[in-house]
């Protein structure tokens, strides 16, 4: 977790100072970074649709591909250490596979939530202070969050609307910029957006946990001849 947060932290920061750049060069980086938030709103409300968000495989990386092809891995780990040398050759161990999984992952969280939070603010100390904040954050709340997650059934819809909307409001901010005529988001509208979504979408997905669990705790009491498992 350590190695994936620090790593976050440094692609967040090569990221947000790019996206600064770019943003105070060239206009229509609003619009690329509306399409990206547009297309990854999709594909969340896809997997959340079909169920397959979190069915990830690791050695299906490619990422991971490509490092097992140039060097070889032990069948285990060796404690903290990303190498060892084995048989005169230097060789890899799982943990190094794993740390180039997470910083894999790190790249593509930095593409689709630094042109989020660009839709909100465009100031690059805001935005790196709030992804640093974040990241830390989780660090330190991580089996809280782990646990809550589990309740939200419904988050990837409420994922897929923040996104979806802030894709619009650069789009709009983009055609703004060309069309006066053409209507803005303001951005204490897109706050208040966001945490009414954010709300909706944690009331539902606790009323359906809830829901699952009573029926659940129903079907236990329904049992044939009243018998509520062994007892011992």
């Amino acid at each position: 977790m350590l190695f994936g947060i620090v790593g976050a932290l440094v692609l967040r920061g090569i990221f947000i100072a790019l996206g600064a750049a770019v943003l105070a060069n060239f206009s229509w980086a609003f619009l690329l970074f509306g399409a990206i938030l547009l297309v990854t709103a999709a594909k969340i409300l896809r997997d959340q649709l079909t169920g397959s968000g979190h069915d990830v495989d690791v050695s299906s990386m490619r990422s991971v591909r490509v490092l097992r092809r140039f060097m070889p891995v032990t069948e285990d780990y060796r404690g903290p250490r990303m190498s060892v040398v084995e048989g005169g050759r230097r060789m890899l161990t799982p943990l190094a596979v794993v740390v180039a999984a997470v910083f894999a992952t790190d790249v593509v969280f930095a593409v689709d939530s630094v042109p989020a939070v660009y839709g909100i603010t465009g100031d690059p100390y805001l935005v790196f202070a709030t992804n640093a904040f974040a990241l830390l954050g989780l660090r330190a709340l991580y089996f809280v969050l782990q646990g809550a997650l589990s309740k939200l059934v419904h988050l990837g819809y409420g994922l897929a609307a923040i996104l979806g909307f802030i894709g619009v409001k650069l789009v709009l901010h983009w055609a703004h910029g060309e069309w006066a005529g053409v209507p803005e988001i303001p951005t204490i509208l897109s706050l208040v957006v966001i945490l009414v979504i954010l709300a909706v979408v944690t009331a539902t997905s606790l009323v359906a946990t809830r829901r699952g669990g009573d029926r659940e705790g129903s079907a236990h009491v329904a049992q044939p001849g009243g018998h509520h498992g062994p007892q011992h």
